[in-house]
């Protein structure tokens, strides 16, 4: 079963094409315009073990924000796509990841019921040219698009790259473990019969 998808949105600020394995190996190539948020794709990837492209073009000299926010919702169109009907899948997973002097926790569910919660702070408004309040936001587009319940929570840290950086990792963790397939299980990882 492939679960692979591909994902083109077009609006009148951006340009965003994504494509996702599901199975792949960790390998990537992402084209935001954004260097530090193409490092953070990049995390999602390689720890992931997923194969993800993302090619966009975007109203950067206004900002960040419309970029970022349509990567988010295609990401999560494909990662929904990507899953199909969810049979055979974990489905619940979590991950701890420190980064130096930083802890992060990500928990999250493949439910078919969207939600998100954050908890956690950013010093600095920018780490590059990625505004910090943009992070929360890409991941809450994530979730709602890839109908997934997703909690993300800083536990403790201080510097703003090692917080940022720890959660796509942790992200990229959870994501890999929930969408395995257990070989155990036959159908769809719910009492109800559908997720």
């Amino acid at each position: 079963m492939d679960r692979i998808s591909t994902i083109t949105r077009t609006t009148k600020e951006t340009d965003v094409a994504v494509t996702l394995n599901l199975d792949g190996s960790g390998q990537s190539s992402i084209q935001t315009g954004i260097g530090y948020f193409d490092h953070m794709l990049e995390q999602i990837s390689f720890h992931g073990l997923l194969d993800l492209t993302i090619k966009s073009k975007g109203d950067l000299h206004v900002d960040c924000h419309h970029t970022v926010e349509d990567i988010g919702i295609s990401l999560g169109q494909s990662l929904h796509q990507a899953l199909g009907e969810k049979k055979g899948i974990i489905r619940y997973a979590h991950a701890y990841v420190p980064m130096d002097e930083t802890l992060v926790r990500v928990v999250l569910d493949c439910s078919g019921r969207p939600d998100f919660c954050f908890q956690g702070t950013f010093v600095q408004p920018m780490i590059g040219q990625l505004d910090t309040q943009m992070i929360s936001h890409f991941f809450k587009s994530i979730a709602i698009h890839a109908k997934i319940t997703l909690h993300m929570s800083i536990l403790y840290g201080e510097n703003d790259h090692h917080k940022c950086e720890g959660l796509f990792k942790a992200f990229a963790r959870s994501l890999a473990n929930a969408t395995q397939i257990d070989p155990r299980r036959k159908e769809i990882s719910s009492t109800k019969g559908i997720l």
